[in-house]
């Protein structure tokens, strides 16, 4: 009995032990290694704000079931920190010390991306739009206030992961700085101070970066004794870049891409099998590390969707689905291309793979009803005086909607300019709609109509779409950013009405007598489950607008497509009856959702 117990106590402690075991993670001139032997990364990059909680352990899983042994991570600093001071690690999906757990549970190591600015296709990049109430604020770069915001960033952040570093036992191998900063620009303090910053907060694994593979770029974004990253690192000759950018620290392909993003207006990026495993094969035969962008995307649940733009009048919303023609499908699903890397990458790896999870359950509904019940102008707030509009940001909104109204004096009819309107408004006279301007292209000039009304009344509701993510372009505001003019005249006097439409908001609504709808409806609906599981609604009978599901905001719909179906996890159904509520800017008849199995 003695001896039994005495192995039981060995065993255990051994196990603690185990799971406790700490690792140094080092760079070579040319190999990342571990513990001193070289350690080849095969990396997929998920990101857990994208991904429902519940669903975490499944898709990583799904990941080293493909092959990989590391997963990266970006971390939105917007996502915990909406308000300036106030950090949240802890609801929904903002627990990343959880998912970092949960990754050395399943035995996979981590590459930690926390920015501070990430790009990713995500609502300003990462950064927190309060950054914008700020008139005169330089983004990315040594300003002073900037500085002081990423400074408690950092200081967060690091208290939440420091001990999940591989030298404590956890699994986080490396953490990068920035991200694509040779794309953006070239303060060299900066870069080193943010550096500084993640050490003096108790960061003390290696750090990399990640930039195209060009002289330019890496001389702009490297980091003194960083790895470097390539985005992406396909050839002989972008790693022979790295090696003259600075030849004593190894390079990676720190994004391989097996997809593509998507923007409102365009078909699906689907870019083809062959290229990804055309590059992940030279990758292999050449023992490079690389991470996979991404092997999983997920959603851009609620507003959480950026856009892009090259020049001052281009913009490019994305869609709400990140399913990016990834691996991994939005769903959780392997498709043809997981597959094919799973078959190419089991022929170099010595470690086992283990067999794909069972696919996650979903569920068909039924088309429902959705009638309309109050409008938004049976809805608003406490107008904000001002003489001139003022975007979103310079009142404390980030996210939504907003309203701008004013009465006509003088010009009454004519050409009237929005300058500029960011991103999508309704221009209403006297309650009717006279036109739509969308921000893409500088187009912003509309023909007003002549009207019998004494002191005609103008209103102009306008969508905020997405903060810019990527490029010089990236201070964005919302709303209308500058005036409007009628016939040259410079309109002043306004009612400004904030509608940042959150989910307290939505559930709050009451029914209010449909008499007078027009543009900028609330419809409701319901469906009954005797099961939840996951499902994708049908958004195709509505127009423009944003759909909540039991108070949960799925994100944008517009009918010009590619997407029509709006993916809606099984955490956020309920067995019984389940509430949907729909804002939609142009649609006034009762129409139908339905419950489908796949984005397309």
């Amino acid at each position: 009995m003695k001896k039994t117990l005495l192995l039981f106590l060995f065993i255990i402690s051994a196990g603690i032990a185990g799971a406790q075991q700490r690792h140094v993670f080092s760079l070579s001139k040319t190999d990342f290694l571990l513990d001193g032997k070289p350690f080849q990364i095969i990396s997929g990059e998920m990101h857990p704000a994208r991904i429902p909680k519940m669903y975490w352990r499944q898709r990583i899983q799904m990941a080293k079931a493909m092959g990989c042994n590391t997963i990266a991570a970006y971390v939105f600093w917007n996502y915990l920190e909406h308000q300036p001071g106030v950090f949240d690690f802890t609801t929904e999906n903002r627990n990343i010390a959880e998912f970092i757990g949960i990754c050395k549970q399943e035995g996979m190591w981590v590459l930690l991306r926390p920015g501070p600015y990430v790009c990713a296709e995500w609502d300003f990049g990462g950064l927190p739009p309060y950054l914008l109430k700020i008139p005169d604020i330089k983004i990315r770069c040594m300003d002073p206030r900037y500085m002081a915001a990423v400074t408690k960033y950092v200081t967060a952040l690091s208290q939440q992961v420091k001990g999940l570093q591989c030298t404590s036992g956890g699994p986080i191998l490396m953490v990068q700085v920035e991200n694509e900063y040779g794309s953006y620009a070239n303060d060299r303090d900066y870069i080193k101070a943010l550096k500084k910053l993640w050490v003096t907060n108790g960061i003390n694994v290696p750090f990399y970066t990640a930039d195209g593979p060009t002289a330019f770029m890496l001389e702009a974004g490297g980091v003194d004794g960083a790895a470097i990253g390539l985005d992406s690192g396909s050839s002989d000759a972008d790693f022979d870049q790295a090696a003259k950018q600075n030849p004593n620290v190894p390079a990676f392909s720190s994004e391989s891409y097996p997809g593509w993003l998507t923007h409102w207006t365009e078909k699906w990026q689907k870019p083809g099998t062959d290229g990804i495993v055309k590059e992940v094969t030279y990758l292999l035969e050449h023992k490079r590390s690389f991470n996979l962008y991404v092997v999983h995307g997920g959603t851009n649940f609620g507003y959480n969707a950026g856009a892009n733009a090259f020049s001052p009048t281009q913009f490019q919303p994305d869609v709400t689905s990140y399913d990016y023609d990834a691996p991994i499908n939005e769903q959780g699903a392997p498709t043809p291309k997981y597959f094919a890397l799973r078959n190419l990458i089991s022929k170099y790896v010595k470690y086992k793979i283990p067999e794909v999870p069972k696919s996650i359950p979903t569920v068909e509904i039924p088309a429902f009803d959705m009638a309309p019940f109050t409008t938004v102008w049976k809805e608003l707030p406490v107008a904000v005086k001002s003489p001139q509009p003022l975007p979103m940001e310079a009142l404390g909104q980030y996210s939504g909607f907003i309203l701008y109204r004013t009465k006509l004096v003088g010009h009454k009819s004519g050409s009237l300019t929005i300058t500029e309107p960011h991103d999508y408004a309704l221009v209403l006279l006297n309650g009717k709609l006279v036109d739509t301007v969308y921000r893409d292209g500088g187009k912003w000039t509309i023909k007003l109509p002549k009207t019998d009304v004494k002191d005609p009344e103008l209103e102009i509701l306008v969508e905020n779409m997405g903060h810019i993510n990527f490029a010089q372009y990236m201070i964005d505001r919302k709303g209308i950013t500058d005036r409007v003019t009628l016939n040259g005249m410079t309109l002043t006097n306004w009612q400004i009405f904030k509608l940042p439409m959150d989910e307290k908001f939505v559930t709050s609504l009451k029914n209010k007598y449909p008499e007078g709808f027009h543009d900028g409806v609330f419809f409701k609906g319901s469906f009954e489950l005797s099961k939840v599981a996951d499902t994708y609604l049908d958004l195709s009978n509505f127009k423009k607008g944003v759909i909540w599901v039991n108070g949960h905001n799925l994100g944008r719909y517009w009918n010009v497509g590619p997407q029509f179906h709006l993916y809606c996890p099984a955490n956020w159904l309920l067995k019984g009856k389940n509430s949907v509520t729909v804002f939609d800017m142009h649609q006034e008849t009762k129409t139908t959702i339905k419950g489908v199995n796949t984005l397309e």
